[in-house]
Formats: C-alpha cells, sequence, structure tokens
C-alpha cells in the first residue's frame, strides 16, 4: 500500500511544482537603428498603477499587500542609470533624442487558477524623424499587477540594452 501512495504521490507532486512554474515568453525586439546613438529621450508621465494582494492569516483575519509603479518612471530610472538624460519638452532637444512610448499590450492566462501575465510594449521613436528606432514586447508576472507591469518593462528594456 506505501508504494502504490508513493507511486501515485511522486507524479502528483512532480505535476504540481511544473505546473506552477510560469514559462514566461520571451521579449521580442525590433531593432531599425542603433539605441546607443542617442543620448537623451523624452517621456510622457504615464499615471501610478496602484495594486494589492489580500490573503486570509488563517485566523479569522486577513492581512494584504499594497504595491504600486509608475511605468514611466520605471522606465525613466532604466534609461538614466545607463547615461541618458531625461528632456522635459520636445522644444529645444538635442538631435539625438528619442520619444520613448510605453504601453500596456496584452494579457496571458498562464494557469487553470487565474494566475496571468501582463505584457508590455516598449517603442523608441526618432524625435527628428519620426521613425522607429527599436521596439520591444515583454511579459511579467508577480504577485500583483504592479509586479508584473515592473517585471516586464524591466524585462522588455534589457533585450534591448
Amino acid at each position: 500500500m506505501k508504494k502504490l501512495i508513493l507511486l501515485l504521490f511522486i507524479p502528483l507532486v512532480s505535476f504540481c511544482l511544473v505546473g506552477c512554474s510560469y514559462k514566461l515568453l520571451p521579449p521580442t525586439v525590433i531593432n531599425k537603428g542603433a539605441i546607443s546613438e542617442y543620448t537623451h529621450f523624452y517621456i510622457q508621465q504615464t499615471e501610478t498603477l496602484n495594486s494589492g494582494v489580500t490573503a486570509s492569516d488563517g485566523y479569522g483575519g486577513s492581512y494584504g499587500q499594497q504595491k504600486s509603479v509608475n511605468p514611466s518612471d520605471v522606465i525613466t530610472g532604466f534609461l538614466v542609470k545607463r547615461g541618458f538624460i531625461k528632456v522635459l519638452n520636445i522644444d529645444n532637444v538635442s538631435n539625438k533624442t528619442v520619444i520613448v512610448n510605453y504601453g500596456e499590450s496584452g494579457k496571458r492566462e498562464v494557469d487553470i487558477f487565474g494566475s496571468y501575465t501582463i505584457e508590455v510594449t516598449i517603442q523608441f521613436v526618432d524625435l527628428e524623424t519620426n521613425t522607429l528606432v527599436s521596439t520591444c514586447v515583454a511579459e511579467g508576472i508577480g504577485s500583483t499587477e504592479a509586479d508584473d507591469i515592473r517585471k516586464a518593462i524591466t524585462r522588455c528594456l534589457e533585450s534591448i540594452f
């Protein structure tokens, strides 16, 4: 009887471990130019997203975790850390300036329990010629939507740089 239980237990545990590990799709990058040729960037301010998770503590109470993310702040931090200069408006800027566009571009369910990834798209457009320099698409997953977005943005930008 113990062997039978063990034989059933091992595949069940293996299934749960494999089924609960989410595989994110690889980021997609399209380069039409060299982002390294640019020194400045402009990005419109985005709204801050607040999200949270509430769970039971097992004793009749609950606890929560609130997180927030502002996509343009995450992108700005990433680019400034790599030496780019943020311009506050597009008047009288360097000819080495890119406009950065950001958007959430999809959701994908990853299991039967309702977990999902959030996909973002980030685009770099030459300010002078209004032509595409680079674009990337990536998804992220975390404990909240704010985590999903932050991870997706980071994966996207790291795939370009």
